[in-house]
């Protein structure tokens, strides 16, 4: 059996394939389990499992690979991002506490800045800070209001100082399970997309541990919620897909189709969910379970 931990990784290229698969390749010695690319957020997510030495020597090269690759000046996405590498965070699957885990996060983000100078801010469990455990907070106004903000004492980074002139910075963070799902919507009305969004969100007084966005799809001439559930069990997938349905009643609009980036827990599936979910890329291979080690 032995130690195991998840890692997925966001790094800011989502059209270059040359860029994508040569910072993927390099994320070794860990097993890559999914990759999920997007032009219009121009993000890519890596799904990583391993041992923890495996996992944190896998973060490492593939971010020292994407700041020897990428300038977070040339960006450009609708998704928030502070960095070339926007988050490192790590998951503990089996046989790893919190604890363990942090002192593993907390460890890689020393050796960021001590081999690459690159800034960290640790959230999640990791944070060292109170208000910085929620990632929002980290990321808020993105790398454009960071830079403008990196010397102020409650947007210093913990560990480093300033920003790395090409790769700006990055969070690492201990975290549960957080599926990542998108629902596209048949207008090109960002308003009512950003309506639903703040309506599903738990700090409006939405769903429990979601978190939303409406953002334009330009590659598609449409837009899409784009939606993050750090607490599936208290939000369930269909809960979370029903009330952006009925959002999108009230406002007129029709839902075409539905995304998971990343793997999810097998927890969070059911039956008919592809259909119900109008999810058309769904299978097996996107259920973490399936690719694990018994």
């Amino acid at each position: 059996m032995g130690k195991l931990l998840e890692c997925v990784p966001n790094f800011s290229e989502g059209t270059d394939t040359a860029i994508i698969e040569e910072v993927v390749a390099s994320a070794k010695p860990a097993k890559v389990l999914d990759l999920h690319s997007d032009p219009d957020h121009n993000r890519s997510v890596v799904t990583l499992v391993g041992d923890p030495q495996q996992i944190s020597e896998a973060a490492f090269n593939l971010t020292r690979t994407a700041v020897e690759l990428m300038d977070i000046k040339e960006h450009a996405g609708v998704h928030p991002y502070i960095g070339v590498v926007d988050v490192i965070p790590f998951i503990p699957l089996r046989d790893m506490s919190l604890e363990e885990t942090c002192r593993l996060a907390h460890d890689l983000g020393a050796r960021l800045w001590n081999e690459l100078n690159l800034p960290v801010y640790f959230y999640g469990e990791a944070a060292k800070i109170a208000e910085r455990k929620e990632l929002p907070y980290v990321r808020k106004g993105s790398y454009s209001l960071l830079k403008m903000e990196i010397d102020k004492p409650d947007r210093r980074p913990d560990i480093g100082h300033g920003l790395h002139h090409s790769a700006g910075a990055t969070a690492v963070g201990v975290r549960d399970f957080l599926i990542a799902f998108n629902v596209e919507l048949d207008t090109v009305d960002i308003d009512i997309a950003r309506s639903i969004a703040r309506n599903i969100r738990e700090k409006m007084g939405g769903l429990p541990g979601v978190r939303a966005m409406g953002v334009t799809l330009a590659s598609k001439g449409i837009t899409q919620v784009t939606i993050n559930i750090t607490r599936h069990k208290d939000a369930p997938l269909k809960d979370v897909f029903d009330e952006v349905k009925k959002w999108a009643y009230e406002y007129q609009v029709e839902i075409l189709c539905s995304e998971l980036v990343g793997l999810v827990p097998r927890e969070a599936v059911f039956p008919e969910m592809k259909e119900y979910l109008k999810l058309p890329a769904f299978s097996e291979n996107q259920i973490l379970e399936n690719h694990l080690p018994s």
